[in-house]
């Protein structure tokens, strides 16, 4: 699927591009690079990266053509792709991000919403006050949108959806049946940046966010776009307010997340998941079906499926009873 938010500049020489970060010690023929994505969604003709043995399952089957790593990792990857070598693998690919989506690092107001009243859904879907609704925009039947909402340009909201007031939808892709109550902020990009001590890089933006049929996100809660990959909310799943979904981050079906939990980014949840009030769980975890977290709980390592976990740092319900006797 071609983004519907960002534009690609390419196709790109390898050869323009490797200059562009500083990399001209590497040689390659000069192929044309068409995308930028990641190790799961790459494809023949396009460019990933590979910086971490966790994701070595992905990059023994990655199907892209060139890919950013390091020494140590390159022996991982199939012949089929080329490993360019760097130290700084996760910059240098924010940068080449940003030679393919340069609209991608800012998070610039929609120019072209208007009030829904001079849309073709006027008369199409109940809304109340000053709800501004940008181009190309798609709403299906039944729905609701609440006073002084935004729903920006290319954004797809599927059948009996209702959108409550103050709320901004951007870079996303909701399907049917979904709810999101008031004040929060869909889409907009993640806290993804390589400190600088003049000026910070910003890491680009170009995933989407996608919310599954029946979820439903509560009050003041903000969904991050993605970096490369897209974050996602399963089906079923509910969000209770003031919940904080970073970059990447996949909760599966039938989650049901208590209210101020933070995920940080690129973490992934299974099915089923419980996750109790003021709950932290850090980033690039993976957490699997059936699990419960107690809360207030830091989780900083993979949890398997069927366990309970509470504390900080979480560990086995039972053990964390036992000590706090």
């Amino acid at each position: 699927m071609s983004n519907p938010f960002f534009k690609n500049t390419g196709p790109h020489n390898i050869s323009y591009l490797l200059k562009n970060i500083d990399l001209i010690d590497q040689k390659f023929s000069d192929e044309k690079v068409q995308d930028i994505k990641d190790l799961h969604s790459s494809q023949f003709g396009e460019i990933t990266f590979f910086h971490s043995k966790k994701y070595e399952y992905l990059a023994k089957v990655t199907k892209a053509s060139f890919c950013l790593t390091n020494e140590n990792l390159r022996s991982i990857l199939p012949d089929t792709c080329k490993p360019i070598i760097t130290n700084k693998v996760l910059l240098h690919t924010a940068q080449i991000t940003k030679i393919f989506y340069p609209d991608s690092v800012t998070d610039d107001f929609d120019n072209s919403v208007q009030d829904i009243i001079k849309t073709e859904y006027k008369d199409k879907v109940k809304f109340g006050k000053n709800v501004l609704i940008g181009s190309n925009v798609k709403i299906g039947s039944n729905c609701l949108i609440g006073h002084n909402s935004i729903i920006e340009k290319n954004v797809s909201i599927g059948d009996n959806c209702k959108i409550g007031s103050n709320v901004i939808i951007r870079n996303s892709l909701i399907k049917n049946n979904v709810h999101i109550l008031d004040g929060c902020v869909i889409g907009k990009k993640g806290f993804g940046f390589f400190p600088d001590k003049i000026l910070n890089f910003r890491y680009p933006q170009i995933g989407l966010v996608i919310i599954e049929d029946n979820a439903e996100i509560g009050c003041g809660s903000t969904i991050d776009r993605g970096s490369l990959s897209n974050t996602i909310i399963g089906k079923n799943t509910f969000l209770d307010n003031q919940i904080h979904v970073a970059h990447n981050v996949k909760i599966g079906q039938n989650c049901i997340i208590a209210g101020q939990v933070g995920f940080a980014g690129s973490s992934s949840l299974g099915n089923n998941v419980m996750i109790g009030g003021q709950a932290g769980v850090s980033g690039h975890l993976k957490i699997g079906d059936n699990v419960q977290i107690g809360g207030g709980s830091g989780v900083l390592k993979d949890i398997p499926d069927n366990t309970k976990v509470m504390g900080y740092p979480a560990k086995d319900l039972k053990s964390f009873i036992k000590e706090n006797k």
